[in-house]
């Protein structure tokens, strides 16, 4: 499940990545060139990991990265100025304008995390092999 999940969000991430170099406020959220940048190697890595990638290797990029993204959705509440910073948005508005970057992050984050600690199914041996 972790790796199909993977390749989707990585796909999604790369697409955004992209488009986000073209359109800077793609449905009210603040894409710059380093939110970009950030975006292409995240999808990159879940791509990567979810095409190749052994389970353990994909359940802990999840896990890592569900955190990660978990912290920047809640520091872009706690501290905008901070996350503005480093995502380089320049406003001249008051930093409520990250409200749904913080809330796609914290979103991002959970199903990282969900999908982290999801165990893949084991195969049981069918009753026609027990003997």
């Amino acid at each position: 499940m972790a790796k199909t999940a993977c390749k989707i969000i990585g796909i999604v991430l790369l697409l955004l990545g992209l488009v986000g170099f073209f359109s800077h406020n793609l449905l009210g959220l603040h894409l710059t060139t380093i939110h970009n940048i950030i975006h292409l190697v995240t999808g990159a890595l879940a791509l990567y990991l979810g095409f190749t990638g052994t389970t353990k290797a994909t359940h802990l990029f999840c896990q890592i990265f569900g955190v990660v993204y978990l912290l920047v959705g809640l520091l872009g509440f706690i501290s905008p100025a901070t996350v503005e910073s480093v995502l380089q948005v320049q406003t001249t508005t008051e930093s409520a304008n990250l409200m749904l970057d913080n809330i796609v992050h914290l979103l991002l984050g959970a199903v990282f995390l969900v999908l982290g600690f999801l165990r893949e199914p084991h195969a049981t041996p069918s009753e026609s092999n027990v003997r």
